[in-house]
């Protein structure tokens, strides 16, 4: 209880007093009406409404029985993790437990017993609905935090996936990156994806168990190291482009690349002391509703907004059926301090004129359908007010609707993108190994050569074989004697001749050359 009074006032300044009523019902001279505001609902433990899943099939120990050590007694494993035992398994749903005090209760891998294989985990949070993140994302393991890890989100509910911030402890060498810190960023840097190495050295598991990505720290740009400036910061999040974009999120991946060592280098004689635990995942959000709702419930097995503005729709993204004589906006932090609601207004409202934001100086009444339509949409603009982006652009969040940049080209890369299409973030979707906003660098572990190829070989986890050696991760170079890909077929045929005397066979180059030239000159010798 006390741990939840913590977090609610750890949250407060972002989660009340700001925002918080969509309207009042107010007297005019020309009567009573209602006056509408932004508004946005509280902050809230999203972990609680979250569908965990854990891959790939069979990461999760215990079926079979397995036994580990740990890395203070690495030579006693006495440990098991069985499924069949409720005193021994650790499924994924002990991430979301409530624990005693004192007795942390984990889901946990397999352990790095088949080596040289890597040990390589996701876990991902899915909550069917925007959220926007008020607080660090907090994820606690047991027996020491991964050496390697990268989290990822999704605003698309899975179909895509982009890096949110790398952890190593060592980012050039595990990612190519040099170690930047949070509070180092800048106010023009601060929805920069980063990697750190903070949380990824061993220092011994008993010390340090948590892995954050730092919200606060972020907000701390603009908001001040108190964050007592929210204005600032409300402001920012409006005006600044694709800082909002950047802490909302449908999903989240934590992909756990390579264990705790608890040393340097991986012991291959006790593979049982490598694996992961994570007894918890704290993620503190509120519902995206598009500033049109101050509540948020959960209904029908996924999480809905309360929606005022006459709007409607999971995340108040549309305006009803009666309230569309003006195209739907998502409401403003601005002006402060109760920013602006853009409700949507009913049909022979002050609303009620076509309007095409300056895109269309001519308009169209399609008879059947009973509208007013623009013509000939300018500025990369379509829709029946102009009001969304062409196929190939994305809206600049930056820009009001009457902008004539309102709308941005994709720019997808031709080659690491399915096509020139992004969604309204300006993120491309992109092909198999592939990553970036634009599709045009490489996952870990993928090359660039005209595209994003998966790394054929690795040194550190010996992927060649019969002594071949890995050149660049894209080509086994093999010892005489043996060819394939990973050197694993031998240049004899024990059938067809005598391996000892395979040397025979294969002639050198400049003795193929002369065999040639000899060929040559007795073919012209018999013309």
């Amino acid at each position: 209880m006390l741990h939840l009074v913590a977090i609610l006032l750890h949250c407060l300044p972002l989660a009340m007093g700001h925002y918080d009523i969509c309207k009042s019902w107010v007297t005019t001279d020309n009567g009573p009406s209602w006056e509408f505001y932004a508004c946005q609902p509280r902050a809230m433990r999203m972990k609680d409404y979250a569908i965990v899943r854990v891959d790939p099939a069979g990461i999760t120990c215990g079926d079979p029985p397995e036994r580990f050590c740990t890395h203070e007694n690495p030579y006693l494993c006495s440990d098991e993790c069985d499924a069949s035992n409720p005193d021994l398994a650790h499924p994924p749903k002990l991430m979301f437990d409530t624990e005693d005090e004192g007795l942390a209760t984990y889901w946990q891998s397999v352990t790095w017993s088949r080596y040289p294989e890597p040990l390589l985990a996701n876990i991902t949070l899915s909550w069917n609905k925007s959220i926007e993140l008020t607080d660090d994302i907090v994820i606690t393991f047991e027996y020491g935090r991964p050496t390697i890890m990268m989290l990822e989100k999704s605003l698309d509910n899975g179909r895509t996936w982009h890096p949110y911030q790398y952890y190593a402890d060592d980012c050039m060498e595990a990612f190519g990156m040099p170690a930047r810190r949070v509070r180092d960023l800048s106010t023009t840097s601060a929805n920069r994806v980063l990697c750190t190495e903070e949380y990824s050295r061993w220092v011994g598991s008993k010390k340090e168990k948590n892995v954050r990505f730092e919200v606060r720290d972020r907000f701390a740009i603009f908001a001040g190291p108190d964050l007592k400036n929210v204005d600032n910061l409300y402001t920012r999040l409006e005006s600044a482009k694709g800082l909002k974009d950047f802490f909302t999120v449908t999903d989240l991946r934590m992909r756990l690349l390579r264990p705790a060592l608890g040393g340097t280098y991986v012991q291959r004689e006790n593979l049982y002391k490598y694996f992961y635990a994570v007894s918890n995942i704290e993620v503190i959000g509120r519902c995206k509703c598009n500033l049109h709702a101050n509540l948020c419930t959960f209904k029908e097995g996924s999480l809905q907004c309360e929606c005022e503005h006459n709007t409607t729709g999971q995340d108040c993204g549309k305006c009803k059926k009666n309230f569309r004589s003006r195209s739907w906006r998502a409401g403003s932090y601005l002006p402060l301090p109760n920013g602006s609601p853009n409700a949507c207004a009913a049909a022979g409202s002050a609303f009620g004129n076509c309007e095409c934001y300056g895109h269309s100086n001519r308009c169209s009444y399609i008879d059947f359908l009973n509208v007013v339509t623009c013509v000939s949409c300018k500025h990369n603009t379509r829709g029946q007010h102009c009001q969304h982006c062409r196929l190939g652009f994305y809206r600049n969040g930056s820009a009001e609707l009457d902008d004539e940049n309102v709308c941005i080209e994709c720019n997808c890369n031709q080659i690491g993108s399915v096509h020139d299409r992004c969604n309204e973030t300006g993120y491309c979707e992109c092909k198999e190994g592939a990553m970036g906003p634009k599709c045009d660098d490489c996952l870990p572990n993928y090359y660039w050569r005209q595209g994003c190829f998966p790394n054929i070989c690795d040194e550190e986890l010996l992927i060649c074989q019969n002594g071949g050696t890995c050149h660049q991760n894209q080509r086994c170079i093999c010892p005489a004697g043996y060819k394939g890909v990973l050197c694993e077929q031998s240049k004899c045929d024990s059938e067809s001749q005598d391996c000892d005397s395979a040397s025979s066979t294969y002639l050198s180059l400049p003795a193929l050359l002369l065999s040639a030239l000899g060929l040559q000159l007795r073919c012209s010798l018999d013309s």
